[in-house]
């Protein structure tokens, strides 16, 4: 589940490695989790992978996935997400040479105690093994007829109204047929975000760029740069950027909305959030600029119209199929789980490979109906309120 391009970074330094008769330092888990960039070591980001420690103290601002997401993992083992944020591994290896400052010390396991050795050694078994099976190659002919009738349902939306005019039906007919097309093309450039069609990053960037940037008028980096660190991060708080809005707009999670709650501020955003969720379109603009110069027999206020009408069909269409994923599941501050468990805690999964696996290690697997799903987001909406009002 790559994100990003190979980086293009000079080597600052020169590989100690390179050096005759080099001796690697030795580290133990306890030294690396004090190198976060936080507390009297602030200065200072650590991290490990493959049992190598890497000090990104420097290099975390140069680095072209984001400072953030790379800084995220500072004092903590991060091979698993190097392996799923990087098509071409060897090519990154080798501007992350001038990185190395040591290895774990021989007594030190190969992640930190914490974690289940086991779990994670399963989980990269059965990594390798989807891999084989040839369960990540794409089917180039499903996302080509999805590429294509994304454009022909947005074309179609607005050669509705330019044929038959603004009177109410062509209007409904115009906002459901450019809902359909917006969504659709939210999600095919999602997957292009994550460089899982094309065997290229630049082709899947180039795709990307352009379904994000003509249906939905937003920026390929802009969203790449907060998606990834979602990814890297799922559902922790102050790192996974989708839940940044907790306690300043909105409430999220039922660990973090009783933290809030006990704070008893005099003025709490989330008893008001039901009257300004709509003003969190954040490319309101930009469409009505496109809908009003590019139909100018329109008026302003048809086009106001027409595009309120479609985000709002379109977010509701959103909600529902993406946060019975999201917003039931777990939301709480980073615990530095394992990879396997970090990405279970935001998703909930219908592949019985990964089935067997959380059977095998008693872990939660979130399979249920749509239904079930669809009155979850509802639940978790009303128990959130049911945690403010107890400490109101």
């Amino acid at each position: 589940m790559a994100l990003q391009s190979e980086p293009e970074v000079k080597v600052a330094k020169k590989n100690p490695e390179s050096s005759v008769g080099f001796s690697p330092r030795r580290f133990t888990w306890e030294e690396i989790g004090l190198r976060t960039g936080q507390g009297h070591l602030q200065q200072e980001r650590w991290l490990v992978i493959d049992r190598k420690v890497y000090d990104i103290s420097q290099f975390y601002q140069q680095h072209p996935g984001g400072a953030r997401v790379i800084s995220h993992y500072a004092g903590q083992d991060a091979t698993d997400a190097f392996v799923a944020f990087h098509v071409n591994k060897a090519l990154v290896r080798k501007y992350m040479s001038s990185l190395l400052i040591g290895e774990l010390a021989p007594d030190q396991i190969s992640m930190e105690p914490s974690k289940n050795k086991l779990l994670v050694e399963d989980f990269r078994e059965l990594h390798a093994t989807i891999e084989r099976m040839g369960l990540l190659n794409p089917n180039s002919l499903f996302f080509f007829l999805n590429f294509l009738h994304i454009l022909l349902l947005e074309a179609a939306s607005w050669i509705t109204l330019w044929y038959f005019g603004t009177s109410l039906v062509p209007l409904l007919i115009s906002a459901v047929l450019l809902t359909t097309s917006q969504t659709q093309a939210g999600y095919l450039h999602h997957d292009m975000g994550h460089l899982s069609v094309f065997s290229k990053p630049k082709w899947n960037h180039m795709v990307q760029t352009f379904m994000i940037g003509q249906p939905l008028g937003m920026a390929a980096n802009w969203w790449n740069l907060r998606h990834i660190q979602h990814h890297a991060k799922p559902n922790c708080f102050r790192k996974d950027p989708d839940l940044n809005m907790h306690s300043s707009l909105f409430t999220f999670g039922k660990v973090l909305s009783v933290e809030l709650g006990m704070k008893k501020k005099k003025f709490m955003p989330y008893n008001h959030q039901h009257k300004y969720f709509f003003v969190s379109e954040y490319h309101y603009f930009p469409k009505i600029y496109r809908c009003t110069s590019g139909l100018s027999r329109l008026r302003i206020s048809d086009c106001l119209v027409c595009v309120c009408l479609h985000r709002v069909l379109e977010s509701i269409w959103f909600v529902w199929e993406s946060q019975m994923s999201h917003i039931p599941m777990n939301i709480d501050y980073d615990k530095n789980l394992d990879w396997f468990s970090t990405q279970l805690q935001a998703t909930c999964n219908v592949a019985p490979l990964v089935k067997s696996l959380c059977a095998k290690h008693g872990i939660d697997y979130h399979c249920k109906p749509l239904l079930t799903a669809f009155a979850d987001v509802v639940q978790g909406g009303k128990m959130v309120l049911f945690y403010h009002g107890k400490r109101g």
